[in-house]
Formats: C-alpha cells, sequence, structure tokens
C-alpha cells in the first residue's frame, strides 16, 4: 500500500512536470497552443513554429529541468550528511564559490577589449573549483573550530563565507575587466536565457553519471539518517561516506551554477517539499526532489519570461523571493525548538 503510494505520487510529479514542460514551450513574446507545440516537438508543425520550439525554447527548458534537479539533489544530500534541515548549498556558501570561481575565470581571461582569450568551456572546471574550495574552507573551519564540530557551525561558517564570496564577486566585477560584464551580472542572479544545446549536454552527462551512484548509496543515505553512534554500529563508514556525499553535492551544484547562474535556495526548498510529499524515507525520495528541483527553476524561469515582458527577469530572483522567507521561518522554528 505504501509503495503504491509512492509511485502514485511520483508519477503526478512527473506528470507535473511534462505539463510544466509543454507550458512553458507554449508561452513566451509568441504564444503557440500546446497542440502546435507537441506537433513541433515531433517534427510534423510549421516551420517557425519548429524554429520557436526547437531553436529557441527547448534547450532553455530541458536546462531549467536539469539544473534544478541537480540543486534540488545537492541540497538534500547536504541536508542528510549535516543532518541539519537548513543545509543548501546557497547556504553554506557553495553556490556563491562557484559563482566566484566563474567571475575570477571570466576576469581572468579577459582581455582589455571584453573578450575572452581561451574557450568558455572551460567555465565548469572553474566553477567547480571555488564550489570546492569554498565546502574545504566551510570544513575545515568546522573541524578546526575548539566549540564543536555541529552541524550548526557549518551552517554559520558556510552563511559568513558566502557573504565573503559576494563581497569578492561585486569587487571583480568592478575592477575588471570581465568579458561581457552585464551579462555575467545578469547571470550572477541566475539566468537560463543563454541556454545551448551544449550547456544541456554538459548538465545532463553530470546527472548521468550521478544518477546511479546515488542509487548505490541508497542504503548509507537512510542510515546517515541515524545518529553518528548507531550509524556506526550498522555498519557504515560514517566518516568516508559523508565526504563522498558531500564531494558528490558540490559537484552536482557547480555542475548546475556554471549553466545557469546562482540560483539560490532550490537545494533549501526542494528536500522539504519532498518529505512532505512522499515522505524522508520513502525509496523514492530523491526523484522527487529531483522533479520537484526541476519543477521550482522550470516555473520560476517560465514566470521570469513573462511578468516583465518584453524584459526577462533572473529566475534567481523569483527563487529567492521563495526561498529567504521559508528559510527564515525554518531558523525561527529551529530557535523555538531549542529555546
Amino acid at each position: 500500500m505504501m509503495r503504491l503510494r509512492t509511485v502514485s505520487r511520483l508519477g503526478l510529479l512527473t506528470a507535473a512536470v511534462v505539463a510544466g514542460f509543454v507550458t512553458s514551450l507554449a508561452l513566451g513574446s509568441s504564444l503557440i497552443p500546446p497542440g502546435r507545440v507537441l506537433a513541433a516537438l515531433f517534427g510534423e508543425g510549421a516551420r517557425m513554429d519548429e524554429v520557436i520550439v526547437w531553436t529557441l525554447r527547448l534547450p532553455r527548458v530541458l536546462l531549467a529541468i536539469l539544473a534544478g534537479a541537480a540543486l534540488a539533489l545537492a541540497g538534500a544530500l547536504l541536508q542528510r550528511v549535516t543532518r541539519n534541515p537548513m543545509a543548501a548549498p546557497s547556504i553554506l556558501g557553495i553556490t556563491d564559490g562557484a559563482a566566484l570561481g566563474v567571475v575570477s575565470f571570466l576576469w581572468v581571461f579577459s582581455d582589455e577589449a571584453n573578450r575572452l582569450t581561451v574557450s568558455i568551456h572551460w567555465q565548469p572546471l572553474a566553477a567547480a573549483i571555488g564550489a570546492f574550495g569554498f565546502a574545504l574552507i566551510a570544513g575545515g573551519l568546522t573541524l578546526a573550530d575548539p566549540r564543536g564540530r555541529g552541524p550548526l557551525r557549518l551552517i554559520l561558517y558556510g552563511i559568513a563565507l558566502a557573504a565573503l564570496a559576494k563581497a569578492a564577486v561585486t569587487l571583480v566585477m568592478i575592477i575588471g575587466p570581465v568579458y561581457r560584464a552585464g551579462q555575467a551580472l545578469t547571470w550572477l542572479t541566475g539566468t537560463i536565457g543563454a541556454a545551448h544545446w551544449g550547456d544541456v549536454a554538459v548538465v545532463a552527462a553530470g546527472l548521468a553519471v550521478a544518477a546511479p551512484v546515488l542509487a548505490w548509496l541508497n542504503l548509507p543515505l537512510r542510515q546517515l539518517a541515524l545518529d553518528p553512534q548507531t550509524a556506526a554500529a550498522t555498519g557504515l563508514p560514517v566518516g568516508r561516506t559523508q565526504i563522498v556525499l558531500l564531494a558528490i553535492s558540490v559537484a552536482l551544484t557547480a555542475l548546475a551554477v556554471s549553466q545557469v547562474g546562482a540560483v539560490g535556495f532550490v537545494g533549501l526548498i526542494a528536500p522539504h517539499a519532498a518529505r512532505l510529499v512522499i515522505g524522508a524515507f520513502a525509496p523514492g525520495y530523491l526523484v522527487a526532489t529531483a522533479l520537484i528541483g526541476s519543477l521550482l527553476v522550470l516555473g520560476a524561469d517560465t514566470l521570469a519570461r513573462l511578468i516583465a515582458a518584453p524584459l526577462e527577469l533572473p529566475a534567481g530572483a523569483i527563487t529567492a523571493l521563495i526561498g529567504a522567507p521559508l528559510f527564515l521561518t525554518l531558523l525561527i522554528r529551529r530557535q523555538g525548538t531549542h529555546g
């Protein structure tokens, strides 16, 4: 009975993503009815419809779905590793570290005419270096803290490092030159407007590698929900497992941020929503988290295109409007619980 309920709810989430997929392809400066969208997808539509769908909208929609899934999974892994519901890439400084890595890359490899002197395809590596660097600093500070090594310490250090990264990004943008500085500034807020098929392929490949690894680590993830002593008693190498999952989380964050910018709070919202919909220990918890993350970023990007048309708002601004109040609510509740 429980498994049937889980499958049905996953089916509903999948249907919601498919509906959002078709809706997002239909909406824009040129409205295309859903029937014509489907015809264009299968190569049976009008030539103009196929150009709009396949060239302009489909890469953007697919990138939103994939990046949302990556950010959501990164948040779920962080929350399980730290055993703290407030943990998320955007809160622990990982997202901002990745953003600093990208902006530093654009700064170092821009000439005086604001042209890149190397291929833009190195950008994901720069994001990964920034993300891993800030994750290592936050972890090192937590381990070295004489007052304790709890999850709250990690979050506090992460918030401080995130502020440091934001300040560093601002300085780099000012002292430049930075390739396409205006576009880089929009990217920092989180935007999917410049999506290309190559971006989709990069994120899809990363998720294709991560998915079987996470499936294999399903049991250790459930064991980590226990306190460290009990988890170790079940035979789990706690420290090693935490390091592996943290590395996957940072890699997924860097992968998404390098392509869509610093879209915040998806990694915080999606795991909480998945726990409400399907339960924290249901077999499909990570799948539900990924689907909800896809819905969040896809919905935010669609709204960003429509709210102030013909201007486009950054999708990250929409997710922040939702995520920041939720974070404050969780923080207040947690203080009330321990108060």
